[in-house]
């Protein structure tokens, strides 16, 4: 435990102790500093505001139209609205078709239809039996 001494035997010294220095990792952070837009041209110039957004925003446009991944993604898009549309048009084909054939039907076409055909909920009409038993 060291105690408080006013007399020193020497003074405070500043001890740097250099680091290793590889020259790829400095190749591969001024690449990384390129392609973020803080080249080494940069480096001096002071600082505007905004200045890493514009960098970043014209990296992504330059890398977005330099590939075709962004030209994929609207025709996927207009693929998937297209059979979605296909399969909507072959649920209502039809009642779109049996609708218009039914406004195309003269009413009293459509009564003796409807006579004709067996409907389980439409009322029963009951005759009374005038059978006499004898």
């Amino acid at each position: 435990m060291g105690l408080f001494t006013p007399v020193k035997k020497h003074a405070n010294k500043f001890r740097y102790i250099p680091r290793y220095y590889d020259p790829e990792k400095e190749r591969r952070e001024q690449r990384r500093r390129e392609l973020h837009g803080t080249s080494s041209e940069q480096d001096g110039a002071e600082y505007q505001p905004g200045q890493y957004i514009r960098t970043q925003r014209e990296a992504r446009r330059v890398a977005k139209s330099s590939n075709d991944g962004g030209r994929k993604m609207p025709s996927m898009i207009f693929l998937m609205l297209f059979a979605v549309l296909i399969i909507i048009v072959y649920m209502l084909y039809p009642r779109i078709v049996d609708a218009f054939t039914s406004a195309r039907t003269i009413p009293e076409e459509r009564a003796r239809q409807e006579i004709e055909e067996f409907n389980p909920y439409a009322p029963i009409t009951i005759v009374p039996n005038d059978y006499k038993e004898e």
